[in-house]
C-alpha cells in the first residue's frame, strides 16, 4: 500500500532555510520508500477567513466546507489522503509567517462551533496521521519555543489536520547572512526526522 507525506511550506523564499529543511525531511522519507509532495503556500490561492463560521455549524466528524472557492479544498484533500504531514514556517515578528497564519485560520472547518457555543471544539480527537514541525529564526534555536508563538501555531495546525507531532526541528541563527545555506548538521537532523516519520506510517 502506498504511503504518502505532504509538506506545507509557509516560507516566502524558495531554497531558504525552511524550504531546505522541509526538503531534507522528505528526502529521508523517500529513502524509506515513502511518496512525498510539497505545497508552497505562496503558490496557492488561499483567501482570508471571513469569520462567518459557516464551516463550523453542521455537527459531525466530517470537516465543514468553506464558502470560499479557492485552493484550500484541494490542499486539504491531499492532506487527508496522506499518512503524515510536515509543517514548516520561518519566525517573522515572533510567530509563523502571515501566509501560514492565513492557512491556519482557514482550518476552522475541522472544529464544531455553533452559534451560542462559547468556544470551538475539534470535531474529532482522532489523529490518523503524524507530523514533523519545523521553524527557523534569527535567534538561537532553543529560544524559538521560549520566545515565539511559532511552535504553538504549528502544533495547532497539526491538531486541526488530525496529525500527532512525532518530531520537531527548531533552527536558529538563520539570518546571519542574506542567503544562508542550511547547515549540514541541520540537514542531517532533518533527514533523520524523515526516517522517523516514515517509520510511523509503516
Amino acid at each position: 500500500m502506498s504511503r504518502k507525506v505532504v509538506a506545507i511550506v509557509g516560507s516566502y523564499r524558495r531554497g531558504g532555510t525552511i524550504d531546505s529543511a522541509v526538503d531534507a525531511v522528505l528526502v529521508g522519507a523517500r529513502e524509506k520508500g515513502v511518496e512525498t509532495c510539497t505545497i508552497y503556500l505562496t503558490e496557492a490561492h488561499i483567501e482570508f477567513c471571513k469569520n462567518c463560521r459557516t464551516c463550523t455549524q453542521k455537527p459531525g466528524k466530517e470537516r465543514g466546507k468553506c464558502e470560499h472557492k479557492d485552493d484550500l479544498e484541494s490542499i486539504l484533500q491531499q492532506v487527508e489522503a496522506a499518512d503524515a504531514v510536515v509543517l514548516g514556517s520561518p519566525v517573522n515578528y515572533y510567530n509563523v509567517t502571515a501566509i501560514f497564519r492565513r492557512f491556519l485560520e482557514r482550518l476552522l472547518g475541522y472544529a464544531y462551533w455553533p452559534w451560542g457555543q462559547n468556544a470551538p471544539r475539534l470535531r474529532t480527537k482522532e489523529q490518523p496521521r503524524t507530523a514533523i514541525l519545523i521553524a527557523s529564526s534569527a535567534a538561537p534555536g532553543f529560544l524559538i519555543p521560549l520566545m515565539t508563538g511559532a511552535p504553538r501555531a504549528l502544533r495547532l495546525a497539526a491538531a486541526m489536520l488530525g496529525a500527532k507531532p512525532v518530531g520537531k526541528l527548531w533552527i536558529g541563527l538563520a539570518a546571519s547572512e542574506p542567503h544562508r545555506l542550511l547547515a549540514m548538521r541541520d540537514y542531517e537532523r532533518a533527514r533523520r526526522l524523515g526516517w522517523k516519520l516514515a517509520e510511523t506510517v509503516e
